[in-house]
C-alpha cells in the first residue's frame, strides 16, 4: 500500500513539474530571420512565437536591461541599431499574457562598419633589447623609456636608455607577482599585475611604491595607455576598460571589432594622436583602435620584424610605445633581442 502511494505521489509531481516546464516554455523571441552580424543602422524585426496560442496582451522589449520599446498584442517591433556599443546585444522581452508574465532573451552580435586599412612602415632605427625582458609594457616618459616585464619571480619595471639598452634604475615586484601594462599620468606610474587583481601606484619621479590598489571588476590585468585624463585597461578579452586614475574605479568600457569580427586577447596599449594603438596576444600586427567605439580602423602588419631578430614562435610580439620627441613608435617583443623604431606609412 506505501508502495503504491509513493508512486502516485511521485507521478504527481513530475506531473507537476512537466506542466511548470510547459508554462516556463510557451514564448520565444522568433530569432529565425534574424543575422549572423549586424551594423549600426541595421534594423531587428522583434516578434514573438507563441507556442501554445495563448492570449497576448503586450511585450516590452529590451536590449542589454535598457527598454527599447512595446507592443499591444504579438505586433512586430521594429528595432533599429544606432548608438549600441559593439558586441553582443542581449534582447529581452517581457510577455504579459492572461494576468501573468514571462520573459525571454536571445542575442544579436553588432560589428563595426568600418572596414580596417592595411598600412606598411619603415624601419628607423634599430635599437639592443634585453633578451631576458618577457615584455609587457612600454611607455616614453621624461626622455627615458621605461619597460614592465612579467614572469613570476621575474617581474620588474625599469629605466633605461633606449638607444643602448642599459637599465637605469630597476623596481621588482615580490616573486608571487606576475607584473603587467604600465602608463605615466597625473605624475604618477601605475602598473599591472596578470592574476592577482592588484595594481601598484609609484611616483613618477623617484620610482617609490605609494600606493596598492585592487580592480574595480573581477578582470585580469594586461596592458594600460593613458590619455591624460583616465586610463585605459585591458583584460586579455575584447575589451578595453576606462578607469579613473584618482579612484581607480572603472568608468566603462569598449569591445573590440573589425567590420567581421571580434579581436580578442587585446594586450600592450599605447595612446597616439587621440587613437588606441593595440597588440594582440601572438599577433605579429598592431591595431589602431577608435577609443569611442571599438572599431579597427588601420591595422599594420609587423610580421616581418621577427625574421630581424632572434625570436622564437613563442616569443609574441608585445610592447609600443610611442616617442613624442621624434614622433616615431618603438615596438618589441617578449624575449625579443631587438627593438625597432618605426614610421607608419
Amino acid at each position: 500500500m506505501k508502495k503504491h502511494n509513493i508512486l502516485a505521489i511521485t507521478s504527481l509531481v513530475l506531473i507537476a513539474a512537466s506542466c511548470e516546464g510547459d508554462k516556463k516554455n510557451l514564448f520565444s523571441i522568433d530569432d529565425s530571420q534574424f543575422k549572423a552580424m549586424y551594423h549600426s543602422g541595421d534594423a531587428i524585426s522583434l516578434n514573438i512565437t507563441n507556442k501554445k496560442d495563448r492570449t497576448i496582451d503586450s511585450v516590452a522589449y529590451f536590449n542589454n536591461d535598457k527598454r527599447i520599446g512595446s507592443v499591444k498584442g504579438n505586433e512586430s517591433l521594429n528595432y533599429k541599431l544606432e548608438s549600441e556599443k559593439l558586441g553582443y546585444q542581449n534582447i529581452k522581452a517581457v510577455i504579459y499574457f492572461e494576468g501573468e508574465k514571462q520573459e525571454t532573451e536571445t542575442r544579436v552580435e553588432m560589428v563595426s562598419n568600418v572596414e580596417p586599412k592595411v598600412m606598411k612602415y619603415t624601419i628607423v632605427n634599430t635599437y639592443p633589447h634585453d633578451k631576458g625582458a618577457f615584455t609587457e609594457g612600454l611607455e616614453f616618459y621624461k626622455g627615458f623609456l621605461y619597460e614592465s616585464t612579467g614572469q613570476n619571480g621575474n617581474s620588474n619595471f625599469r629605466k633605461t636608455d633606449y638607444k643602448t639598452g642599459k637599465v637605469l634604475q630597476q623596481v621588482d615586484l615580490d616573486s608571487k607577482y606576475f607584473g603587467e601594462g604600465i602608463t605615466f599620468i597625473n605624475g604618477k606610474l601605475f602598473q599591472l599585475t596578470w592574476q592577482d587583481g592588484i595594481g601598484f601606484i609609484y611616483n613618477a619621479e623617484t620610482l617609490k611604491l605609494e600606493k596598492t590598489f585592487n580592480y574595480d571588476k573581477k578582470i585580469e590585468g594586461w596592458g594600460m595607455t593613458n590619455d591624460g585624463k583616465n586610463i585605459y585597461h585591458s583584460d586579455g578579452t575584447e575589451k578595453i576598460w576606462r578607469m579613473n586614475p584618482d579612484n581607480q574605479k572603472m568608468i566603462d568600457y569598449i569591445n573590440i571589432y573589425t567590420n567581421n569580427n571580434k579581436i580578442k586577447q587585446i594586450n600592450e596599449l599605447e595612446w597616439i594622436d587621440g587613437k588606441i594603438y593595440a597588440n594582440v596576444w601572438q599577433k605579429d600586427a598592431i591595431m589602431v583602435v577608435n577609443p569611442t567605439t571599438g572599431a579597427v580602423e588601420i591595422v599594420v602588419d609587423l610580421s616581418e620584424l621577427r625574421s630581424k631578430t632572434s625570436a622564437t614562435p613563442d616569443d609574441t610580439l608585445n610592447g609600443i610605445a610611442y616617442n613624442p620627441a621624434t614622433k616615431t613608435i618603438f615596438v618589441t617583443g617578449k624575449n625579443w633581442d631587438k627593438m625597432f623604431e618605426i614610421k607608419i606609412n
